[in-house]
């Protein structure tokens, strides 16, 4: 792709952004609010899921292992 279609690609998402959260109707500096909202929670979310989600799974994990008997590596012996 040449830069003009990745330019012409970009506009047309955030022109897309627009039409979809209606936020073409508002005034400039209320665009600008909306979009610093929405950019902030955003940014929230991938943070909280990028720091949250890992523990829950090696604690999900951790509980079905204990359910169904599965032993942990570092308690299982090796036989010769």
């Amino acid at each position: 792709m040449d830069i003009k279609r990745v330019k012409d690609y970009i506009y047309w998402l955030y022109y897309q952004y627009l039409l979809i959260t209606c936020s073409y109707v508002l005034e400039p500096w209320e665009q600008s609010m909306f979009h610093t909202i929405t950019v902030t929670v955003f940014a929230m979310v991938v943070y909280t899921a990028y720091v949250f989600v890992p523990i829950h799974i090696r604690l999900a994990f951790e509980f079905f292992s204990q359910i169904f008997g599965v032993q942990p590596d570092s308690t299982v012996s090796v036989l010769n």
